[in-house]
């Protein structure tokens, strides 16, 4: 009897370690689709806990299971070239770069160890948004970079954001600066017949893509 009862604690105090676990909260200013309860939130805390501590990282890669973000989320869980997961957070960009103050994101490599960073104004962001974001920057797994990669990474977080509006139509937050960028991705793939056409144009024009190879490991020139 006293080893039931020794067992049953242990189970409990586990338990009760699993959700002791401290992670950021989602901002109240975020609308978040009904089904992401913080009961839920927690309930899917563990698959993701290795790659980020904020909630709505949670929330934003289940969002994107069983959508064309499924590579992206796999490779965040740790199926990329480092076999690692990816850490995500919130940074000021500024700290890694100057010149990097105003992006949205950066894909990051230290060592062996690949890292997301995201800009600290999309705090707020809906979820879907920055699932559309992250499907873009988990392309990115070397120190290797071209036009025709970044076309593929922006043409992916278009087609992503396009699903995820249909599916939590709430995302739409027009406030939102990062919703501005993906329905701007959107605008062009529509504009496009939903090809590559003119995100293509707009990745080649981009200045801070001036000096890019046209290929590079793992694409070639579309």
């Amino acid at each position: 009897m006293k080893k039931i009862i020794l067992s049953l604690l242990i189970i409990f105090i586990n338990s009760c370690a699993i959700y002791a676990k401290e992670y950021e909260p989602v901002s109240a200013q975020v609308k978040l689709p009904d089904k992401y309860t913080q009961e839920y939130i927690l309930t899917i805390a563990e698959e993701y806990e290795k790659c980020a501590k904020d909630e709505i990282f949670f929330v934003a890669l289940d969002m994107m299971k069983d959508t064309k973000a499924e590579y992206s989320r796999k490779a965040i869980l740790g199926y990329n070239l480092t076999q690692r997961p990816i850490k995500i957070e919130f940074k000021d960009l500024a700290e890694l770069n100057s010149a990097y103050a105003s992006y949205d994101a950066v894909g990051w490599k230290k060592k062996n160890r690949l890292f997301i960073y995201i800009n600290p104004k999309h705090r707020n962001a809906p979820p879907g948004a920055l699932a559309a974001l992250l499907a873009h920057e988990a392309l990115h797994q070397d120190e290797f970079n071209s036009l025709s990669e970044e076309t593929y990474a922006w043409t992916m977080e278009g087609m992503v954001w396009c699903e995820l509006l249909e599916r939590y139509p709430e995302s739409n937050n027009l406030e939102s600066p990062l919703v501005m960028r993906e329905n701007i991705l959107k605008q062009l793939l529509e504009k496009g017949n939903f090809t590559n056409k003119y995100i293509k144009k707009t990745v080649y024009a981009n200045d801070g893509y001036k000096n890019l190879p046209l290929t590079s490991p793992g694409f070639k020139a579309q």
